[in-house]
């Protein structure tokens, strides 16, 4: 099921937004979706670790961090805690870290670069709030639809069994 993407546009065009193809996929999984959970933060990832210590099963979390590439907001000891805890996947609007580790993990993550640096820890940010990533709103409780041709969201669950996958 890695091209999941296309079929969902040709039945669901009218429920998804897309956004732009400058995503890259860093873990296990290139196929991937889920529940939106997110997080906003600006060089400070203590939301993100404290979410992914939750259980996330069928959820993926979604972190703007507004573009931000001079740390990283995800590196392998967070992303263990949320393969550990059941989540889907991390949609991460900023770097990761540790990418060797990160490709050996059970779980969907994708993001726009990567950066060897730690960000400071302040406990910063916002939790379940709508943000916005190139034009495309992102609310909580809307649904995430992510594989190797990029990522989906839409305000509904989309009924997967339609799709010959």
């Amino acid at each position: 099921m890695l091209d999941l993407l296309p079929d969902l546009f040709d039945s669901y065009p009218q429920h998804l937004s897309l956004l732009p193809p400058m995503f890259k996929s860093f873990g296990r999984e290139d196929c991937f979706w889920g529940e939106v959970v997110t997080v906003k933060c600006f060089k400070d990832n203590s939301l993100v670790k404290d979410e992914l210590s939750k259980n996330g099963k069928g959820k993926v979390l979604v972190v703007d961090g507004q573009g931000v590439t001079d740390c990283a907001l995800l590196g392998d000891m967070i992303a263990k805690n949320a393969e550990v805890n059941g989540w889907q996947g991390i949609i991460i609007f900023g770097c990761v870290r540790d990418v060797s580790a990160l490709k050996t993990m059970k779980i969907g993550i994708q993001a726009i670069g990567v950066n060897p640096i730690k960000t400071v820890k302040k406990g910063l940010g916002e939790l379940n709030v709508a943000v916005e990533i190139y034009g495309v709103i992102i609310a909580p409780h809307s649904y995430v639809y992510a594989d190797l041709n990029g990522i989906a969201i839409s305000n509904q669950a989309l009924d997967l069994s339609v799709l010959n996958l």
